[in-house]
């Protein structure tokens, strides 16, 4: 049987930014107050990263950037229904629902990171908030820090879903997604 035609669709900076994601949010969410200079370095971490995505997401190659894999809700949603009926179309970059998971991981790992430098400036007097949230009191903090570690909690949440789809689109398309996002190619079109 002939081997199909692969093409690169993930740039080596995607990959790059995918699995160091995976082990920053890893640390981070393991180590919470434990080991608080770690969790706070996987904290900068991952918000580094975030911005670098965001960036990437304009300038970088074809299957990198938003403008390829942002769609109307109403095509999330048709192709949501399509993939869970075994009838969803193949996409050679991200399809619908995972453009639309790569895009609410990314805002809620924005402000994952924003509430963890909030509450890092309140209670250790450190970071670039420490000055303004110098007054902060008692109310503010308990606020700041359960609504960090509920976007913690929730973001772990679309991981797991994530890591669903990816495994049922795998087996869907018979392709392996995440071998895709190691070696960067994927079967070309069919």
């Amino acid at each position: 049987m002939q081997q199909p035609e692969m093409v690169k669709v993930w740039d080596p900076l995607v990959r790059l930014f995918h699995w160091t994601l995976v082990i920053g949010f890893a640390i981070a969410y393991l180590t919470e107050d434990d080991l608080l200079d770690l969790h706070v370095l996987a904290g900068y971490t991952v918000l580094g990263l975030v911005l670098f995505r965001i960036l990437w997401g304009f300038v970088g190659p074809r299957h990198a950037r938003f403008r390829d894999f942002v769609y109307p809700f109403a095509t999330i949603k048709q192709y949501t229904l399509d993939t869970l009926a075994r009838r969803g179309k193949r996409y050679l970059g991200h399809n619908p629902a995972g453009g639309a998971m790569i895009l609410l991981l990314l805002v809620c790992l924005l402000l994952t990171c924003f509430t963890g430098l909030a509450i890092y400036g309140i209670e250790e007097k450190a970071g670039p908030l420490a000055s303004l949230l110098a007054g902060a009191g008692e109310f503010w903090e308990d606020v700041v820090e359960e609504t960090h570690e509920f976007l913690a909690n929730f973001t772990l949440l679309l991981v797991f879903i994530h890591v669903g789809g990816v495994i049922y689109e795998s087996l869907l398309h018979r392709e392996s997604l995440v071998k895709a996002m190691i070696n960067g190619y994927k079967r070309a079109g069919d």
